[in-house]
């Protein structure tokens, strides 16, 4: 299992020492919530702040867009340093241009889906996608409920994915902690987003080494 903290959760008046601190404690991926107050209820930070931050680690930023129009920043995003970009199938902006927006940066695309969406939504774009994200709580906010009967969906796409032959990793974000994770695991869930459950310990090395361990 890969975890990948959710740099939401972190303390952002020192976001880039969180990342370095995380990144000493283990962590696999550097998970970024960009919100713009307009397709999820909050706000966060765009490219410029990404650029910033992204020399402050090698591990891989893994760039979740939760924005209308995502096809209008793919550039941006991936002139920043994003090494994996997820946007929702939910979004105002054209699936198939966006993909290939994301492509054309050579970036790794993904698609991510709401608890109301179902799993059949990316399956015409399953071949192109280097992962899917199955959110496990409505996107906005952390600190909310991990939802099991998203399970589910993971299982249909895990399936799916092997039926077809691919490589295309599933993550789940939201909820993820000591009780939630095996769940997952046993699911299929390639890559864990966990925010509280890293952030919010009193060592972060010893949260990542025991999530992880809780899924083998």
């Amino acid at each position: 299992m890969l975890i990948a903290p959710s740099l939401l959760s972190c303390d952002f008046s020192v976001f880039r020492d969180e990342i370095i601190r995380v990144d000493n404690a283990g962590a696999d991926i550097m998970h970024l919530d960009v919100m713009d107050g307009h397709f999820v209820p909050n706000l966060t930070f765009g490219a410029p702040v990404i650029k910033k931050l992204r020399s402050a680690t090698k591990k891989p930023f893994d760039v979740h867009l939760m924005i209308s129009e995502p096809h209008r920043y793919i550039g941006d995003f991936a002139a920043a340093g994003a090494d994996i970009i997820s946007f929702h199938t939910e979004c105002d902006s054209d699936i198939d241009e966006t993909l290939k927006l994301i492509e054309e940066k050579g970036v790794k695309p993904a698609l991510a889906i709401k608890p109301g969406t179902a799993p059949e939504v990316v399956l015409p774009y399953l071949d192109r996608l280097y992962m899917v994200l199955v959110m496990t709580v409505e996107p906005g906010f952390g600190g909310q409920s991990f939802m099991p009967d998203m399970m589910a969906k993971v299982e249909f796409l895990r399936k799916e994915i092997k039926a077809r032959g691919l490589s295309t990793l599933i993550e789940v974000d939201g909820g993820i902690a000591k009780d939630t994770i095996a769940t997952a695991a046993k699911a299929g869930v390639d890559i864990c987003v966990a925010g509280t459950a890293v952030f919010g310990a009193p060592d972060a090395k010893e949260a990542i080494d025991e999530l992880r361990a809780l899924c083998e």
